[in-house]
């Protein structure tokens, strides 16, 4: 094996947290675009939901078609694509135009996290694979914990504009470390497309594909509209939000690690039980929505089940897509995706109906829904057979 930079694990990892600091990011500036452009919050809801949506339509085909390439070139292509639409974001006067421009970095999301984490996984002995993925794979939760709120933040304090250029600058350090340190990657052999297509003949997979559909519409519903409902229902000011927005992300580091112990003792009993935890932390939510003190302390509980559902989902998903690891990890990709698109929409169209403290009702709803399709699989399927009690899940 060829010595890498040990760095080069890093740059992927950075590549994970610009890609996922340009999707989520735009969560927390949501008020300053609906500003900048004169629309209202479902409108700007869109730039959240369009990307998901995708992702999820592009992510499974994508893969494949990216299976036979250059892992170096698509790496590459990815990251600089999410430079140059930030720029874009950074600059443009057109809501149309920083809508396109969510869509064609979208289109490349599932590939470049594919690809990075089989990379990671190959770029180091067999047993250190592991331990390489999971440092790629930290960088959703780092984006989360630093990424969004520091987006916010600068939005808030500097401009809109350095908040974009801000995730452009990212993207390009991880294009210049994966081109300087990346070897070139051609694929030697691949998995027929028909082999990884088969798993999808399989009705239990479907059935979990829907209910991690419904536990990230769920989670997303809500989320999406994070700083307009502490603006408008806690009466938190900027300064505020960004704090709050960097307290939920750096506590999913540590809901993170709780449900990954759960899972390593019962993937089961943990998948079953987190839709109804979820529901009953939308519930106080709800009710301490209105006062600025106990709302902290909620933001603390959420952002601890929300980062259980990245992990639980994957675990859920994966049970049934062992056979094609690569493939099931793009359905987990795509599927997640469509959630999020359904649950924005879903909840802007709760906040233009109903009003925004309104719009916990529609996260409780869709886990509700994953609730009841988790159980239909259960009893449907026998669970010696469909669920094998592993750890937590990696990509």
């Amino acid at each position: 094996m060829n010595k890498i930079n040990p760095l080069l694990i890093l740059v992927l990892a950075l590549g994970v947290f610009g890609i996922i600091t340009t999707e989520m990011g735009i969560v927390g500036v949501l008020p300053q675009v609906t500003q900048k452009f004169n629309i209202s919050t479902s409108q700007a809801g869109w730039l959240v939901s369009i990307f998901a949506l995708v992702v999820a339509i592009s992510g499974p085909f994508l893969t494949l078609l990216a299976s036979g390439m250059n892992r170096k070139f698509i790496l590459l292509t990815a990251v600089l694509l999410f430079a140059i639409s930030n720029i874009v974001y950074a600059f443009t006067t057109r809501f149309d135009v920083m809508l396109a421009f969510r869509i064609i970095p979208a289109i490349f999301h599932p590939a470049f996290f594919s690809v990075a984490l089989v990379t990671a996984a190959s770029l180091v002995s067999p047993e250190k694979s592991g331990q390489a993925v999971t440092k790629v794979f930290a960088g959703i939760t780092v984006g989360f914990a630093f990424g969004v709120p520091l987006t916010s933040y600068l939005a808030e304090k500097v401009s809109l504009e350095a908040a974009f250029l801000f995730g452009a600058v990212v993207s390009v350090v991880a294009f210049v470390g994966i081109w300087a340190w990346l070897p070139s990657m051609p694929v030697q052999a691949k998995l027929s497309y028909g082999a990884q297509l088969g798993i999808l003949r399989k009705p239990a997979l479907w059935l979990n594909i829907a209910a991690v559909t419904s536990i990230f519409a769920a989670m997303f519903s809500v989320y999406s509209y994070f700083a307009e409902y502490l603006g408008q229902v806690t009466h938190m000011n900027g300064s505020w939000i960004s704090m709050m927005l960097m307290v939920f992300g750096v506590i999913m580091i540590l809901g993170n690690f709780l449900f990954g112990s759960f899972l390593q003792k019962s993937v089961l009993r943990t998948t079953v039980l987190f839709p109804v935890v979820y529901i009953a932390a939308y519930l106080l939510i709800y009710y301490a929505g209105g006062y600025f003190i106990p709302m902290i302390a909620m933001i603390l509980l959420w952002g601890i089940v929300h980062s259980g559902g990245l992990i639980v989902s994957q675990s859920w998903l994966m049970t049934e897509a062992q056979a094609a690891p690569e493939f099931g990890n793009s359905l987990f990709v795509s599927f997640t995706n469509l959630g999020i698109t359904i649950g924005a929409s879903v909840g802007g169209w709760f906040i233009g109906q109903l009003g925004i403290h309104q719009l916990m009702w529609s996260g409780i709803g869709f886990a509700l829904l994953a609730f009841l399709l988790i159980a239909v699989k259960i009893k449907r399927y026998s669970t010696k057979a469909v669920v094998k009690e592993q750890g937590a899940a990696t990509p």
